[in-house]
């Protein structure tokens, strides 16, 4: 066969087990059970960028000649003995960003740069609540420059493009454009991570704990999942700069945390409630003991509507700190990134007909568990 059969039916190979995986993000090695996943997984050179005609560049190759040295290749061996592969970045001089579920579990943990050979590195700190991990290397190779960070919501129809190493094939670009901001990604336990960015730039098994970035080359996110249908979500910049450090300083961040049950205020809702107009975030519970405990209001009864139950007499949050809560999702954007753990909160709701703005002092969702 061929070296040109030989390297397609390696291609198919691949994507074969990992279609098995039915999951976007992080990958397991299918050689796991049978070679050793350092030396024998993710051989694949990449793009070179430097062999590219300068009549053939594009904005692409210049976004990715600008990181891709900055961009690595993770596997991990977990306790239970398998093996699996993902994306990271240089954050700072010492230290790696990625996501905690691709390092979840870790027992054996490597990282190879574009320059060198598989290192080991060490966890320094993790955060469910935002997926995200910091680790540890030691110094970096010289041209892997920590990255740079959007200092604003990115507009949405931003150019961006992915790097990462999907299906365990290194220095990988997908390209395509911010589809939305403010959405919320399901988490492993009952919250969820706010502030995440829709893009459809091509999110693969592998893919995660990479950069998503501009063509200026500033991250607007650290790539979390792949949804399908062309959707796949990002930490947001302004999320991992309020998370990372505190990684790095504690090996942990305390997020903020209201206590109270939420829904969107829908037609239905803004009919049973007499709301002068359907936006905001109905109150619908009050956690006992809680921070909002005796300064929110949940809904005290429900009303039949079109043979639904809709709850009544509870607050409607049109604003935090100064900050619209039209939905759910932005009402979570504004709480985690607008308030701090332990500090009060100027709360806006709608009671009674009048609008109030009532103090309280943040928790933290440790506080839930």
């Amino acid at each position: 066969m061929s070296p040109q059969g030989l390297s397609r039916r390696r291609f198919l190979g691949l994507l074969g087990a990992a279609t098995a995986l039915g999951t976007a993000g992080c990958a397991d090695s299918p050689s796991a059970e049978t070679t050793d996943p350092v030396s024998s997984a993710g051989d694949d050179p990449g793009l070179d960028a430097t062999r590219l005609d300068a009549d053939t560049q594009s904005r692409y190759t210049d976004v990715y000649r600008s990181i891709s040295d900055s961009v690595v290749q993770i596997r991990v061996i977990t306790t239970f003995g398998s093996a699996g592969t993902g994306t990271g970045f240089v954050y700072d001089e010492s230290h790696l960003v990625t996501n905690e579920h691709v390092v979840a579990d870790a027992q054996d943990l490597y990282v190879r740069y574009p320059s060198t050979g598989w290192r080991e590195a060490s966890i320094v700190g993790t955060d469910t609540h935002s997926d995200l991990a910091v680790l540890s290397v030691g110094d970096h190779p010289p041209a892997a420059d920590p990255v740079s960070f959007v200092e604003r919501e990115p507009a949405i129809g931003t150019e961006v493009v992915a790097i990462g190493n999907p299906y365990g094939l290194s220095g990988s670009v997908s390209a395509g454009i911010v589809s939305g901001v403010d959405r919320t990604l399901e988490g492993p336990n009952r919250f969820s991570i706010p502030d995440t960015i829709q893009t459809d730039a091509a999110v693969n098994p592998g893919n995660s704990g990479g950069p998503l970035v501009t063509l200026q080359g500033e991250v607007v996110g650290v790539i979390s999942a792949g949804q399908g249908d062309n959707i796949g979500l990002a930490i947001s910049s302004a999320l991992t700069t309020r998370v990372v450090p505190s990684l790095i300083e504690t090996g942990s961040y305390a997020h903020p945390y209201l206590g109270i049950g939420l829904r969107d205020v829908t037609p239905a809702v803004a009919e049973a409630n007499d709301l002068p107009e359907t936006s905001g975030v109905y109150v619908t519970q009050v956690v006992d003991d809680g921070p909002s405990d005796g300064v929110l209001r949940g809904a005290t009864d429900d009303v039949s509507i079109n043979g639904r139950p809709i709850p009544v007499g509870g607050d409607v949050i049109t604003r935090i700190e100064g900050e619209p809560t039209p939905t759910t999702q932005q009402l979570a954007s504004a709480l985690a990134l607008e308030t701090r753990v332990g500090q009060p909160a100027a709360i806006q709701v709608w009671r009674d007909g009048t609008t109030e703005t009532l103090d309280v002092r943040i928790g933290s969702r440790d506080q839930a568990d």
